[in-house]
């Protein structure tokens, strides 16, 4: 079996998959409090399209997919398209990212699937707060959410975007979670992907900044051995039963052993999360491509692969990293 192999010897093994642009909740790091221009449904890559590009991408050895948005549960049967992809023998774990709005009733159905874990965003544990980050008042039903995962057989991570001005006062109350329940949270660096919503950012808290306040307030906390591609540091607090850890997502500490690319949810083929996008994988299936065809393109594409996030930055056409995350894939 032909495999995807990067120009650094790097093995693609894992997909990150945004099933659409649509979100529920307008976080001000992400998008503009009245959104962003929604593409055209007849934009977007069909549920057939990606089960397909899927498929093609795991027989070369992609045995990993994430699901993400936008909110992917605002999707009309979203829950169709995860059993789709849970007959797929190639790919051994399906991961979805969700801001848990919309999840709580369908936990049951993904218990049943391939789904092995839920990355829950969420951004405060106050609900007032909760509101001036997402500019939606949610907080109820995302906490139910959270309680009902706690439950399931999910395995369960919670993703926090450190923002400064709003909630760095709570990143130890986050890190307390992890005490008594056996959940993995978080912290993600600031991105600049804001679009026309961007967000004057006062303080650079960093992998090192985030690392040294949790310092402050216990004693110890060890290293905790990541997957070689895992894309955060982590830690236990002694005695806790869960981890921490955390996303150096902007200063791109973790680039070195990257096996992930990225679709859009336009079709957007992306080798990195920094770069303009390579091709229109959209224009390339409605054109008529085989499997062979695709096949081809995804090995070449993949062959060109840069080394890390800088160099990708660097090689962009149109200007500085500015899209929503909500377009691109959070």
């Amino acid at each position: 079996m032909n495999t995807l192999i990067d120009p650094f010897g790097r093995q693609i093994s894992y997909l990150r998959l945004a099933v659409t642009d649509r979100c529920n909740l307008r976080c001000q790091y992400c998008m503009p409090e009245k959104g962003i221009d929604i593409v055209p449904r007849q934009e977007l890559l069909t549920f057939k399209e990606m089960y397909r590009i899927t498929r093609v991408l795991s027989e070369l050895g992609v045995n990993k997919i994430r699901l993400t948005g936008g909110e992917p549960f605002v999707r009309k049967d979203f829950i169709g398209l995860v059993k789709s992809l849970s007959h797929n023998d190639h790919l051994d774990q399906i991961n979805i990212t969700t801001n848990g709005a919309l999840v709580k009733d369908h936990i049951p159905a993904l218990e049943q699937l391939k789904v092995k874990s839920i990355n829950l965003s969420i951004d405060s544990l106050q609900p007032e707060k909760f509101l001036r980050i997402t500019r939606r008042d949610q907080f109820s039903r995302v906490w139910e959410a959270y309680l009902e995962l706690l439950k399931s057989s999910l395995k369960l991570k919670l993703n926090v975007v450190v923002q400064s001005g709003f909630n760095t006062d709570e990143i130890v109350d986050f890190v307390k979670l992890t005490e008594k329940e056996d959940i993995s949270v978080r912290f993600i660096e600031e991105m600049p992907f804001n679009g026309k919503g961007l967000r004057e950012v006062k303080e650079n808290w960093d992998f090192n900044r985030i690392l040294n306040h949790i310092a402050g307030s216990f004693e110890q906390f060890d290293p905790v051995e990541s997957g070689k591609s895992s894309t955060s540091r982590n830690y236990r607090v002694k005695g806790y039963k869960g981890t921490f850890g955390i996303i150096p997502a902007f200063t791109r500490t973790i680039c070195n052993d990257c096996n992930r690319i990225r679709i859009t949810a336009t079709g957007l083929f992306k080798n990195c999360l920094f770069d303009d996008g390579v091709f229109d994988l959209k224009e390339v299936l409605r054109s008529g491509a085989s499997d062979d065809d695709l096949k081809k393109i995804f090995i070449d594409t993949i062959s060109k692969k840069p080394k890390n996030g800088f160099e990708a930055e660097a090689n962009r056409t149109i200007g500085g990293v500015s899209e929503s995350m909500s377009t691109i894939g959070g």
